[in-house]
């Protein structure tokens, strides 16, 4: 299974706030079969609950839960924000690229989430995501 699906990716996207971004982003997780909805609510819960810990770097956040609150398959979704969103972060907010992430076995999650920051930690690829206007462009950007 490729590991970012067309559907979901989302361009410019209104947020009405973190939780809002971060429902949208695991919705597009269930949408393309990587995960079942019950991993969203999970998802949303560690967001609440421990705070804004998924916000990694300058702008950028990625949301995940652990595999077994219902991870189908490695993959992510990738939410570029119309208007940055404020997380709670004291020093990385505001975010404008919302990355969630599943993976499966017990450390899939974790090799996700290594690939992905290994992505957008790279400040070219980081403003051209920025910067485009469709899913193969991003294809282009995001190859692992």
């Amino acid at each position: 299974m490729k590991l970012l699906k067309e559907e979901a990716v989302r361009l410019d996207v209104q947020a009405l706030n973190a939780v809002d971004a971060i429902r949208i982003s695991g919705n597009l997780l269930v949408d393309a079969g990587y995960a079942e909805p019950r991993y969203v609510d999970a998802m949303l819960k560690g967001f609440l609950e421990v705070g804004p810990y998924i916000v990694l770097a300058p702008g950028i956040a990625i949301p995940h839960a652990r595999p077994e609150n219902g991870a189908l398959a490695s993959g992510f979704s990738l939410v570029r924000l119309a208007t940055p969103i404020e997380f709670g972060h004291d020093k990385n907010d505001p975010v404008k690229l919302v990355c969630a992430i599943t993976g499966v076995g017990s450390n899939g999650h974790i090799e996700m989430l290594q690939k992905v920051a290994g992505i957008l930690g790279d400040k070219d690829k980081h403003q051209q995501l920025l910067e485009v206007q469709n899913f193969e462009d991003i294809s282009k950007i995001i190859t692992f």
